[in-house]
């Protein structure tokens, strides 16, 4: 998936992805569940745009930017933390500005990439709550004033016996 997003800074959004619809909901008929990419308007780490937040789940954060991390059982690992640092980030975040992502979720492994830059690789194999499939949704989120735009939304099937666009 490739979109483009802007957002001001007095809250965030995001756009979720493998998710489902909570339809017993009643204060809200779309509300949903899984996984979802954090858009913010900061750059510094670790609140900035781009972690994978498990929205209405049981883990909050899954992965940070500039993490590779595995879920497996009730543990998340974390395997490396220096993707990128807080230098990098800043130079190629662009605050008040389009910024364009890319998610890559082929199988059990997650990639986002925030303007040609990966920013995190997430590898789920825990039994009961990997999400294979589902939904995906823009979200406005609730609180303080705020706006959040989209543009350039595409989405392409990856080939499921074909390898991720990198390595870790």
């Amino acid at each position: 998936m490739r979109f483009t997003f802007r957002c001001n800074a007095f809250n965030n959004s995001g756009v979720q992805y493998r998710s489902r619809r909570l339809e017993k909901k009643r204060d809200n008929a779309w509300i949903v569940k899984g996984y979802q990419h954090e858009m913010r308007n900061e750059y510094k780490l670790p609140n900035v745009p781009g972690f994978i937040c498990d929205e209405r789940g049981e883990h909050g954060r899954l992965c940070l930017v500039r993490q590779i991390a595995e879920r497996k059982a009730e543990k998340i690992t974390i395997t490396a933390k220096s993707l990128i640092d807080q230098k990098k980030f800043t130079k190629f975040m662009k605050v008040d500005a389009w910024d364009e992502v890319v998610i890559v979720a082929q199988d059990n492994r997650i990639q986002h990439y925030l303007n040609g830059t990966r920013i995190l690789n997430f590898t789920d194999n825990h039994p009961e709550l990997a999400l294979a499939e589902g939904i995906i949704a823009l979200q406005l989120h609730a609180g303080k004033p705020m706006w959040a735009e989209f543009k350039d939304i595409k989405i392409r099937e990856l080939d499921l016996n074909a390898a991720c666009s990198e390595a870790a």
